[in-house]
């Protein structure tokens, strides 16, 4: 087969759980029978990488463009590579799609050139109302490109059973359509890793537990909310926030805020680290945590768990999307009970109903299992066990590689 992949992120633009994907799939799948597909790579970017059977191609536009607003220089600069990559791919059996970054490009593609079109579901746009804070009405148009392109799809691969309820509800497919194949992890790479430098590098205390978060300072991933559990937590508990990148100029003021405060009114140490780490810093952190917390109000699947479970690491985390399908309550962490508020298309409607209650729950989790040193590391073992049996990149590849061949022999 000729297959074509079309990213926003690949190597070395990364900044979330889509372009991790995408890393790891394309490498996988381009080991499914090595020699007998040929895999091509568009994204948005500088890359250049030339081998057998295997290209990746960044696009970059090298003109300026008109818009009314500036938050809606982002999607038109979107919308031209995707234009470019349309006309850039010919003589491909498979274009497979994404996030919606890449949607318009994927439905031109299988228009003008007849190949079958893949989605992959990492997240959808009505569900990430907060969004508009970042495009304006951009947004509806982000939305609307999404739309048509799950309207026009092939074949939809849902990264959870969430995700698959979701498209179905939201956009009208037929569930012969959608094939749930969850993401993956690195087992290799992903593993317990004790390096005590990593931990003097950031100036952790290595005599005192740790949490870790690990992730944008964005709505979606609830870290505001973590902040706020803080001072609710046993005072011998360090705080680790990995957190950079904030979606808006707004809620990087907010988090710095928010964090001030939780200084003032807590005796725990908290120690933020407002960028993105190494990968290889990120796997010694995880692995040395006590747990990892991820209190997301909106998570198609979360393979920030993965990796931390992957490395040994037990996982708190709101009972939210695709989370509830990784972490094995009492067995590999907990899950924190969470009531969106719902209602108005706003970034509040999936924040939860109280917030002070979340929090409250969230510390609870915490020092639950903080206080219970053999469940933790039983919960540990557990983690990388379940991680190992179900959720391996080569499994995931072929899973794929499958569903690619049932749409184009159909």
């Amino acid at each position: 087969m000729r297959i074509a992949i079309l990213t926003n992120e690949y190597p070395p633009h990364i900044y979330g759980g889509a372009g991790v994907h995408v890393e790891y799939l394309t490498a996988a799948l381009n080991r499914v029978e090595p020699g007998h597909h040929s895999i091509q790579v568009l994204s948005f970017g500088d890359q250049a990488i030339e081998e057998p059977n295997f290209s990746v191609r960044g696009i970059e536009p090298n003109c300026e463009l008109p818009y009314h607003d500036p938050r809606h220089k982002k999607f038109s600069e979107t919308m031209l590579r995707n234009l470019i990559m349309s006309g850039t791919l010919e003589g491909v059996d498979v274009v497979h799609c994404h996030t919606w970054y890449t949607h318009l490009a994927g439905c031109l593609v299988k228009q003008l050139a007849g190949a079958k079109l893949v989605l992959t579901t990492h997240s959808l746009e009505p569900h990430r109302p907060w969004k508009r804070e970042q495009l304006g009405t951009a947004y509806d148009a982000s939305t609307w490109v999404e739309r048509t392109a799950y309207q026009n799809a092939d074949g939809i691969i849902a990264v959870s059973d969430s995700m698959r309820d979701d498209v179905q509800e939201l956009y009208g497919v037929s569930a012969d359509r959608i094939r749930v194949i969850h993401n993956g992890i690195d087992l290799q790479q992903y593993s317990p890793t004790h390096d005590h430098a990593v931990l003097d590098r950031y100036e952790i205390d290595r005599s005192r537990p740790f949490v870790l978060f690990v992730g944008r300072i964005t709505r979606q991933k609830g870290i505001i909310h973590l902040v706020d559990a803080i001072k609710h937590l046993r005072s011998d508990t360090q705080v680790v926030l990995c957190a950079g990148a904030p979606d808006t100029e707004e809620i990087g003021r907010e988090m710095t805020e928010h964090v001030d405060c939780a200084r003032r009114e807590a005796q725990n140490p908290i120690l933020w680290i407002p960028k993105v780490l190494p990968k290889e810093d990120i796997i010694a952190l995880y692995s040395q945590a006590a747990l990892f917390v991820c209190p997301s109000v909106y998570e198609p699947f979360g393979i920030i768990n993965l990796e931390a479970m992957a490395c040994g690491t037990p996982v708190v985390a709101s009972a939210v999307g695709g989370i509830k399908e990784v972490v094995v309550p009492e067995k590999t962490g907990l899950l924190v009970p969470f009531e969106p508020r719902g209602g108005a298309d706003d970034h509040q409607a999936h924040e939860p109903r109280d917030p002070e209650q979340f929090a409250r729950d969230l510390a609870a989790a915490i020092d639950r299992l903080l206080s219970d040193p053999e469940q933790l590391k039983q919960m540990g073992n557990r983690s990388r066990e379940r991680v190992e049996h179900f959720f391996s990149w080569e499994s995931v590849a072929r899973w794929t590689m499958d569903f690619y061949w049932d749409l184009v022999q159909a």
